[in-house]
């Protein structure tokens, strides 16, 4: 009895824990669906917020997308005009650089004094006999028992014995820049043999002895690259060629070519140009074609020993470099031309102790030099009649010596006593050079006219 009425006890409160479970179950439940529905309601809201900001960033978007819209289409109309204006300050600068060629004169001399030489056998102490008095002034002295023979010169610019071939190019690069807007440019290095003409126009070696020449491509080169940025599309071609004993000789000839005739013609247009000539297209950064050119021509061109010098060059060498542009846009062309001249040495027969063929050669260098220098007086006087056909040399230079072109003369002088009669000779015909006033020169710019595909296409656009 005892037993089951423990059992019972048992039974009850098994039930009552039972009972207890249940009810925390119960409000566990309760407890969960009160977190959901919580959870539920701060879900919500947070998606709201989120839903809010959403929107907020798409319209900072939208308007950011029509201001980016309104800037682009500023920006091309902005661009547009800055472009003009650049292209009206491109055309500016050319007026305002021709201005100051044609105030400066377009026939302008320079000369060069150069250093004692090994080969000049003249003592440590020894006095050079040509002095630069200053940028523009040079003076040549010489003692004598009869009188003291002094005289002074004045031109454009004197360089010293200490100026090195970077100074002479930074002045004669104005010129070079005239070529590539398109004017026809000639730069001669005249003098006496044996007075560094040579070594003015193409130097030797790299870095800082080369010459003009050289430098003259590398600076084409630099400024063809500004150009083509505005929209220019450049052809650059160069010949290089000799008139030796009036005769023209291509210089950057094959071996078998020896025997061509070379002649000098006018095309329809009016343009120089030398019938057979060798023109070579130039890649104006790659420096190892231009010491190809060079090296080929200087194997070429005719040389030869005489008591002033023993490797005379016995001809005039130019080197012309032929330009074209055309700009699609503002359908323009231009045409330029850069001849750097390397002319025969002056020089007396009595000091040269010249015979035979080199006799025959310093007669016919001597008389294209008096040819150039008679169109210079001529040129001087105004004459009404200019003796361009007197020499190939003149002829040929004929579109940048006559009123078109522009002219740079540098007089290379030794600075020997010895030299002094051929020095006091080649610095009175500069003074004669530096007197000639050219006319205005004439840029070769010409329109180009619409092909007859690109007039279809702009009537089907406007249409």
């Amino acid at each position: 009895m005892k037993l089951c009425n423990q059992k019972e006890k048992d039974i009850i409160r098994v039930k009552e824990i039972i009972t207890d479970l249940n009810a925390e179950k119960k409000n566990l439940i309760e407890k969960l669906n009160d977190m959901k529905n919580m959870s539920d309601t701060i879900n919500i809201e947070e998606i709201g917020i989120l839903n809010g900001e959403l929107s907020v960033l798409k319209e900072r978007l939208r308007k950011t997308e029509l201001k980016i819209a309104d800037v682009s289409s500023a920006s091309t109309e902005q661009l547009k005009i800055l472009e003009k204006q650049l292209r009206d300050g491109q055309d500016e600068r050319r007026r305002m650089h021709n201005i100051i060629q044609e105030l400066r004169g377009n026939v302008r001399v320079f000369a060069r004094i150069r250093p004692f030489l090994p080969g000049d056998d003249v003592t440590n102490d020894a006095k050079p006999c040509v002095i630069a008095r200053n940028e523009n002034t040079l003076r040549i002295a010489r003692k004598s028992a009869e009188l003291d023979q002094v005289f002074s010169f004045q031109y454009n610019r004197v360089f010293s014995p200490c100026t090195g071939q970077d100074t002479i190019f930074e002045e004669v690069s104005e010129f070079v820049q005239s070529a590539l807007d398109g004017y026809n440019v000639c730069l001669f290095s005249y003098g006496q043999t044996g007075s560094g003409k040579t070594h003015t126009m193409q130097g030797s070696g790299v870095d800082q002895m080369r010459g003009i020449i050289p430098r003259a491509i590398e600076q084409v080169g630099r400024y063809k690259d500004n150009l083509e940025r505005e929209g220019w599309q450049y052809n650059m071609k160069v010949s290089f060629l000799e008139i030796y004993n009036e005769e023209i000789r291509d210089l950057l000839r094959k071996e078998n070519s020896e025997k061509l005739k070379h002649e000098i013609k006018s095309d329809s247009d009016g343009r120089r140009f030398v019938t057979n000539l060798t023109l070579k297209s130039l890649e104006l950064k790659d420096s190892m074609q231009m010491d190809e050119i060079m090296h080929l021509a200087t194997k070429h061109r005719s040389v030869g020993r005489t008591n002033m010098n023993n490797n005379s060059s016995r001809s005039h060498s130019v080197f012309t470099l032929h330009l074209t542009a055309k700009h699609p846009v503002q359908r323009k062309a231009i045409r330029g031309t850069l001849n750097l001249v390397d002319l025969a040495g002056s020089e007396r027969l009595s000091r040269s102790g010249a015979t035979g063929d080199r006799a025959k050669e310093t007669m016919c260098i001597n008389k294209s030099l008096s040819s150039l220098t008679d169109v210079f007086v001529a040129c001087g006087k105004k004459s009404n009649f200019i003796p361009y056909r007197n020499s190939k040399l003149t002829y040929l230079l004929q579109p940048s010596l006559s009123g078109n072109g522009k002219t740079l003369m540098i007089v290379n002088v030794s600075p020997t006593e010895e030299s002094f009669q051929e020095t006091l000779y080649a610095l009175r015909f500069a003074a004669n050079v530096n007197k000639c006033e050219l006319g205005k020169p004439k840029r070769s710019i010409e329109d180009i006219h619409a092909t007859d595909d690109e007039k279809r296409i702009n009537l089907s656009l406007r249409k």
